[in-house]
């Protein structure tokens, strides 16, 4: 099983190879790849698969996801993915 996590992008690098942005997961930051979403603007909700970010979202879906998976334990908001 694959999953997704939704996240919103704080900020955005570029590089002559590709774009890269720092992703936050409810307090947690990551850096992922946004070679797939190079539309994307920081405030944007994208998901994200390992360490790729996919597809964009709008935040009312984004933050519906982060609840649910927080409702099953999957997501805990002070670590991210358990």
């Amino acid at each position: 099983m694959c999953l997704g996590i939704p996240g919103q992008i704080t900020e955005i690098t570029n590089n002559e190879l590709m774009s890269t942005g720092k992703v936050d997961f409810g307090g947690v930051a990551r850096d992922v790849s946004l070679a797939f979403v190079p539309d994307a603007v920081c405030g944007d909700y994208v998901i994200v698969h390992a360490g790729f970010a996919i597809s964009r979202l709008d935040e009312e879906e984004a933050k519906a996801t982060l609840d649910l998976l927080t409702e099953i334990g999957i997501f805990d908001e002070s670590q991210g993915i358990a």
